[in-house]
């Protein structure tokens, strides 16, 4: 007798949606994001999302089985708002990833709770929009002339910078909103404020270009594995 075929395993990505019901898990997944911006993941319930959306918890349970599959959409959609430009040659693959990194980081900044939730997120079954950001990201790494058993893990390096700085630059502006104080008044009165950023910067000026030398120094340690022809 033939196997008994494998049980799929289940998935918020395979099933079905309703398409008849008034409310939709395009709805649902939109109004999360909105609560998540604007409380933070602790704020996130079912029954809190469905009283935001005048719906029973029973009525997102339709859609969404539980917080877990609700996180992985919500995560799907933020990335959907990232831009990852395509490296025609590998003279242009740094470009690109500096690009897509900065395109990263301001995600982050926009929606502060991604960085707590990336890991809880499963590989096994990746949404539409983390599956086309994470090909295109490789593609970059392939374009450059890193070989495909590096290019994951230079891929890697560069994001777990990106994610690394833009938490901490998310921590730090959350400080500054709860202070009611503007981001250079806040930077004025911490020890030696003034001095650090020289009178007058503009201090959002400042934490760019912090970045942005990290993630120069993270492309030359790369840029030196693929040699001067990559340049």
């Amino acid at each position: 007798m033939p196997a008994d075929p494998k049980p799929e395993i289940a998935s918020v990505w395979t099933r079905p949606q309703r398409r008849r019901e008034q409310l939709s898990r395009e709805q649902i997944v939109a109004e999360a994001v909105r609560l998540l911006d604007a409380d933070g993941l602790e704020a996130l319930s079912m029954r809190k999302l469905g009283t935001r959306l005048d719906a029973g918890a029973t009525s997102l349970y339709r859609h969404v089985a539980n917080k877990d599959e609700l996180i992985e959409l919500v995560v799907d959609e933020v990335y959907g708002e990232l831009a990852v430009p395509a490296a025609a040659g590998p003279g242009e693959w740094r470009e690109a990833a500096a690009r897509a990194a900065y395109s990263q980081r301001a995600m982050i900044l926009s929606h502060p709770w991604i960085a707590s939730v990336l890991g809880q997120v499963g590989l096994l079954h990746l949404g539409p929009n983390v599956t086309k950001v994470s090909e295109r990201m490789a593609a970059v790494y392939r374009t450059a002339g890193f070989r495909e058993a590096e290019t994951e893990l230079a891929l890697s390096t560069v994001i777990a910078y990106v994610i690394g700085m833009a938490t901490s630059e998310a921590a730090y502006l959350s400080l500054i909103a709860r202070s009611g104080s503007t981001e250079r008044e806040f930077a004025r009165g911490l020890p030696g404020g003034t001095d650090a950023a020289g009178a007058g910067a503009d201090p959002e000026r400042v934490r760019e270009e912090t970045f942005d030398y990290g993630l120069q120094r993270v492309l030359d340690g790369l840029q030196a594995r693929l040699g001067p022809t990559a340049r």
